[in-house]
């Protein structure tokens, strides 16, 4: 019998094509979506002590010197001009046609700003900043349509936001790993965000701020790992493997741990290290039953 890896290594090609319907954790397709856990908030600006209230001395700031600069007569003009003048490497131009284009109400200008800070690109780094601005745009845009193109930039402010309060920002944010799960938690529920998803499960996998509980997670993980995120689903499969959660199921486990491997994931040795230890220790049985199982989730995803 040929090993496993032999096996995936043709099959895995596939796993190029589109994005299938959701899976359970033996491989084939699930009717239902896992559903959220209750308890989660929907505002960030609903949650007791949340981003208004995280530092009552925090100002905004947005448009220092704007009084002496020629802006555009819109908000839109404005971020119009911000994206040409990015392109172009004139990142102070940028900056303060995104500051106007904020102050007006442009909410990925809001956004944009937030990542620049958060990323230091093209300006010097400042935590303090960037949580003001994806503060004040998940605020703003926290009941939109999931369906929308900004919903996405929006859970994506959201999980900003709760790792600035899971780490905490010296002298404005305290740390704090229950609205670390609330702003993980409304990203990954009403958004469905897979980074959200696999943030909210790392916390009932750590036991931070919530209690231990790798039951909990799962669910998490399998709704991140049906959208590709190869972090979730590498964990998955560990659990799964080891029986983590519960009952063992190795070939769904090494299923996942294989997908994982593919793509982005290729090039981080924990995963291969994880999968090739798997694989070391399943039956030629259990591997033949993971490339069944991965033979199904590879159709899934074509249909």
């Amino acid at each position: 019998m040929r090993t496993f890896s032999a096996i995936t290594s043709a099959t895995l090609l596939a796993l190029a094509f589109g994005t299938g319907p959701t899976q359970s954790l033996d491989g084939t397709p699930s009717p239902n979506p896992v559903l959220a856990p209750a308890g989660v908030q929907p505002l960030a600006s609903a949650l007791p002590g949340g981003p208004k209230a995280a530092n009552p001395n925090l100002s905004p700031n947005l448009s220092p010197g704007l009084k002496t600069a020629i802006m555009p007569t819109s908000p839109g003009d404005a971020f119009r001009s911000a994206t040409e003048a990015l392109r172009s490497g004139e990142t102070s131009k940028a900056v303060m046609s995104l500051q106007y284009a904020a102050e007006h109400g442009h909410g990925f200008a809001l956004w944009k700003l937030g990542r620049m800070y958060a990323d230091g690109e093209g300006v010097k780094r400042d935590n303090i900043r960037a949580f003001e601005y994806f503060q004040k745009f998940a605020d703003s845009h926290a009941d939109d349509n999931p369906a929308t193109p900004r919903a996405r930039f929006v859970a994506n402010a959201f999980v900003a936001l709760g790792h600035y309060y899971l780490e905490g920002i010296p002298t404005a944010v305290a740390p704090s790993p229950e609205l670390a799960r609330r702003m993980f938690g409304h990203a990954a529920s009403y958004f469905g965000d897979p980074e959200a998803q696999f943030q909210l499960a790392s916390l009932y996998l750590d036991g931070n701020g919530v209690v231990r509980d790798a039951k909990r997670a799962v669910p998490w993980l399998v709704l991140a790992s049906n959208k590709g995120h190869y972090k979730a689903q590498a964990i998955l499969g560990r659990i799964l493997f080891n029986g983590e959660h519960g009952t063992r199921q190795r070939a769904a486990g090494l299923m996942w741990m294989t997908v994982a491997s593919d793509g982005p994931g290729a090039k981080e040795p924990w995963i291969a290290q994880l999968r090739e230890s798997s694989i070391a220790q399943a039956t030629n049985d259990e591997q033949a039953m993971a490339y069944i199982l991965l033979k199904r989730w590879v159709e899934g995803r074509r249909e």
